[in-house]
């Protein structure tokens, strides 16, 4: 064990991430036996165990994107990529998603390499589809992102790179449901419905996060464009958007995402550190705590206004209340 947890960049990490990991890995494999059982209610329980384990695995990526999990980022990487598997995003590089993350930070803005909002205007008929599906919930936009992972390569040259990586996974997946389907058919509609509420679950909790400008600077350098942000610029556009602050221990469904101002100001420190700092550093004042029941109404009202806004900067936000937010921001898509 004390092997083991020299690996680790913090000394109180062993015990907590053993805790988590076995949660996802116990999660996911049960969560594929139940949704392949004949009974109903082990079908309902798997697709929310498989959709649950891999918004941990998820968030798991983001704590190695930072390298605040092991001390060599060489097992951060190894150990990124791992997860990138079972949260069914390994079409997309584990270094393209920590620059990109990275970049999030340095720049403070949302940083891509291009604007979808700007293409989507230009084709009515898809953006009315989307909006449709996203009417109906179905988080149509995310699956969209996550395919312009696997196509982006095949289009952009500077991407064409990934177009093994692409090649090889999809074949690799196709085996993997192609087994899975002869034992039981169920999975391949119980497996989509926990995908989308994956995707759900992390866009819910992206949207608000933050009032930021956008730029298509992914593909370049830093430029001089994001040097007018400084920190109190951050501080004022970030918010986070707890569960509970009564009951901590419920945002450990989101591994302590929501968080996120504290995690903007110490970017390094581990997940199960932050609800504390959070109390040491903000104590009463909730200036930029957005309100979970104001977060639900403003996705819900606003769920298809969504697909193609950009909040300005320094939006009053009134604790959430009429916070339209923005889509298509997740860290796991690299584009």
């Amino acid at each position: 064990m004390k092997n083991i947890s020299s690996l680790f960049r913090f000394d109180d990490a062993l015990i907590p991430n053993l805790l988590a990991w076995s949660y996802v890995l116990f999660s996911y494999v049960l969560g594929f036996a139940a949704i392949m059982t004949e009974t109903v209610w082990m079908n309902v329980a798997g697709v929310i165990l498989l959709a649950h384990s891999m918004v941990i695995a998820a968030y798991f990526i983001h704590e190695c994107a930072h390298d605040s999990l092991f001390k060599k980022s060489g097992h951060n990487h190894i150990f990124g990529e791992i997860l990138l598997w079972i949260t069914g995003a390994s079409y997309s590089d584990y270094e393209a998603i920590r620059h990109k993350h990275v970049r999030h930070h340095m720049d403070r803005a949302d940083i891509v390499s291009f604007d979808f909002r700007e293409r989507l205007l230009k084709y009515p008929k898809t953006l009315k589809t989307i909006q449709v599906l996203e009417y109906f919930y179905v988080p149509a936009l995310e699956i969209m992102m996550h395919a312009l992972v696997i196509v982006l390569p095949f289009v952009k040259a500077s991407r064409k790179h990934l177009r093994s990586r692409i090649i090889t996974v999809l074949i690799l997946r196709i085996a993997f449901f192609t087994v899975l389907a002869s034992i039981s058919l169920k999975v391949l509609v119980l497996y989509p419905i926990a995908y989308m509420i994956f995707l759900t679950v992390m866009r819910f909790m992206d949207v608000h996060q933050h009032t930021y400008d956008l730029y298509e600077t992914l593909d370049q350098k830093r430029g001089d464009e994001v040097k007018q942000y400084d920190r109190a610029f951050e501080t004022r556009n970030t918010f986070s958007n707890v569960l509970s602050l009564k009951y901590p221990w419920l945002n450990l469904l989101v591994l302590n995402f929501s968080y996120h101002n504290v995690h903007h100001d110490q970017q390094m420190q581990p997940w199960y550190r932050l609800p504390k700092l959070h109390k040491k550093l903000y104590g009463e004042d909730e200036t930029q705590v957005l309100l979970f029941s104001n977060l639900l109404k403003s996705y819900h009202k606003y769920r298809m206004q969504r697909v193609i806004n950009c909040d300005a900067t320094d939006t009053d936000v009134h604790k959430g209340k009429d916070f339209i937010g923005v889509d298509g921001v997740s860290f796991l898509t690299a584009h």
